[in-house]
Order: structure tokens, then sequence, then C-alpha cells
């Protein structure tokens, strides 16, 4: 693990010996661009595609991702213009299940996509960031305690981890980077003589959660728009159930993750804190090591990684299942998608990924 002196963090506050009636200076509102549009000009698929001077699809390698990345390039390749396409994967390192970059790329490789980007944040990982976090959240809480005069050694510090009311980890790990392939896309671009039109697309789904669910299927980017560039967010599988997810990979033919198999709903980290148990009971068991770092961070920050679950307990429950049924072995191929599709069209699903293997030269 990557060594972080306490010098390299940056102070919590700019005056840390500011006194308490003393209010903090309020930031100004970021200023947008007079050029951006306030609402979209279109919400058709074919039309977003059309004045997208490149369609950026951003795959995790999830069953989401890789059924709107399909549904995406059918569009493009029927409207001629699949040379607009790229699919971007961020890479999350250690704490991503093992293959999912390779995947994402296999995937975009068997759509014929032929542009397949990576971007990763700079410096440390997700469970290193925890640790930083700590450290700052840890000063601050020390500091406005002895601003009230009270004891520091008992300040409660906010929780390091990230949670689904504080996601920091997606802008840190993949809003962040992504956004510097975009600075990339429109410097390439910049012999048009206006702002670049990148169409973003997004696998979210209004199924997953009421959060996502109040999003809008199209929609202007405005934090990452700017005089050169203006994005368009457009979700394509917003309104999709699961089985509808599942059928377009049926009939896609592309490859899934196995953990999928494995039994698991979400994918992208391994132990994701929007993740139900048996995900994380899941991962425990196929990435121990991976959880005993986890639970390491938990001791060092003081608290649980998922609020009222700690990885401690995950991985007991790990070890209960293991010692009841043995390691854990993958399933046969297919075996999530069959729960969904039937396993008549599963058998047709593993036929086609054979063939498009074949058909591009690559491992089953």
């Amino acid at each position: 693990m990557q060594t972080i002196s306490l010098f390299d963090i940056p102070a919590v506050t700019d005056q840390p010996d500011r006194p308490a009636c003393q209010p903090k200076r309020k930031r100004k509102p970021r200023t947008v661009h007079a050029s951006v549009p306030m609402v979209p000009s279109t919400t058709v698929p074919d039309e977003l595609i059309r004045q997208a001077d490149r369609v950026v699809i951003s795959s995790s390698g999830g069953k989401d991702s890789q059924a709107q990345a399909s549904y995406v390039v059918g569009r493009a390749d029927a409207l001629g213009m699949l040379d607009k396409v790229v699919v971007v994967h961020a890479d999350l390192g250690r704490v991503e299940w093992a293959g999912t970059r390779e995947l994402a790329e296999e995937q975009a490789r068997l759509l014929g996509v032929a542009r397949f980007e990576v971007v990763q944040a700079e410096g440390a990982d997700l469970l290193e960031r925890v640790g930083i976090r700590y450290v700052k959240l840890k000063a601050k809480a020390e500091e406005e305690a002895r601003q009230r005069g009270e004891d520091p050694a008992q300040a409660k510090v906010a929780p390091a981890w990230p949670s689904s009311s504080a996601r920091w980890c997606t802008p840190d790990a993949k809003r962040g980077p992504i956004r510097r392939l975009y600075t990339r896309l429109t410097a390439e671009l910049a012999h048009l003589g206006r702002p670049v039109r990148i169409l973003e697309c997004i696998g979210q789904r209004a199924a997953e959660s009421d959060q996502r669910a109040q999003l809008a299927e199209v929609e202007i980017n405005r934090s990452a728009s700017n005089g050169k560039r203006h994005i368009t967010t457009w979700r394509p599988i917003h309104g999709w159930s699961d089985a509808r997810v599942w059928r377009e990979i049926a009939d896609s033919g592309l490859p899934y993750h196995p953990a999928y198999d494995w039994g698991n709903r979400r994918l992208s980290c391994v132990f994701c804190v929007l993740g139900c148990v048996g995900d994380l009971v899941n991962g425990a068991r196929r990435v121990p090591e991976l959880a005993a770092a986890y639970a390491e961070q938990e001791i060092a920050v003081g608290a649980d990684f998922k609020h009222g679950l700690s990885m401690a307990e995950i991985i007991r429950r790990a070890a209960e299942l293991d010692a009841e049924h043995g390691p854990a072995a993958r399933p046969p191929v297919g075996t999530a998608l069959a729960g969904y599709v039937g396993k008549s069209s599963a058998a047709l699903y593993r036929g086609r990924l054979a063939l498009l293997r074949k058909r591009y030269g690559l491992a089953a």
C-alpha cells in the first residue's frame, strides 16, 4: 500500500486560527459559459447521436453498462455513425472485481467500437483515500472542538467511508477522470471552430433507487460544459427493467462478468457501500485479501465500512458459508441470465457468444 505522509495532506481549513465567531467565507458560484444551453435541443435518441461530435459510453463492465453499450452502438451503427463512438472505462484498481477492465474492452471490441479508453484517478486508491479523509475530518473536528472550548480528544469525527448520502468516491474515481477524457476529445476537435458536442451515455436506471428514478433521461451537464465543449447526458436505459437489461445481453451475445453467475446483483467495486449483504459476502468469499484490507481500514478510522455492518461481520459470514459448503465455485456461464430469459434462451446466448469470440479471434 502506498505510504502517505501527513505533510502531503492539505490543510482542513484555509484559516485554522480563525475565531469561532468569524463566519466562513462563501464560495462564489461557478459561472457557466453563456454558450451552454439550459435544456437539450432534442430527446430523440437518433437525433442525439446525429447532433453529437463524439458519443462517449461509460462502461463499468457491469450488466447495465454493457446493455446500454449494445443498445447505443446498435443505433449509431444503423445511422452509419459508429466512428463517433468512444467507450471509456474508469479503472478503480484493486477495489474493483478482477478482469473488469479487460471485460469492458472485450465488450467494446465485440461491438465493433474502434476506440476504447481507460482513465484512472491519480494518486491514492479508494481505501487509501478513506485514510486521508479520516485524517482531515479528525483534524477538523478537533479544531472546531478547541474553538468551542471543548476537549479535542472527545471530538466526534464524521464518517470517512463513502455512503449513499456522501458518494464522494464517484466524482473522485470516475467523474473527474472521465472529464479529463472530455478535455482531450475537445482538443482533438478544436478545428471545428465551435464548442464540441459530446453525448455522454450513462447506464443509470430508475429501478435502481428512488434517487436515480428522479434523474432526467436527457439533460445538459452544465457542470462539465464550458465555452469549448457542451456535454449532453443521456441515460439510454433509464426506464429499463432488469429483465429488459438481460434480454439485451442475451440478444447481443456479449460476455458478462462471472460475478453475476455467482449471485451478485451489482458490479464495480467488490465492496460497494450500496451493495446488498449478499454481494458483500460474495466478495469476501472470492477476494478475501481485499476484505481483510477493508477490515484493517475500519480499525484505523474507527468506523464500520457500511453503516450498521462491519467488514469484520461480512468476513465472518463468508467464513461460515465456506465452512458449510466449501470454497465457492463458479456456476455455469449463463446461470444469471437464465433466471431472466429462460434456459433455452441462455443456451442460444452461449452460442452467440462463442461465434462472436471466434469471429474476433478471442479465447473462450
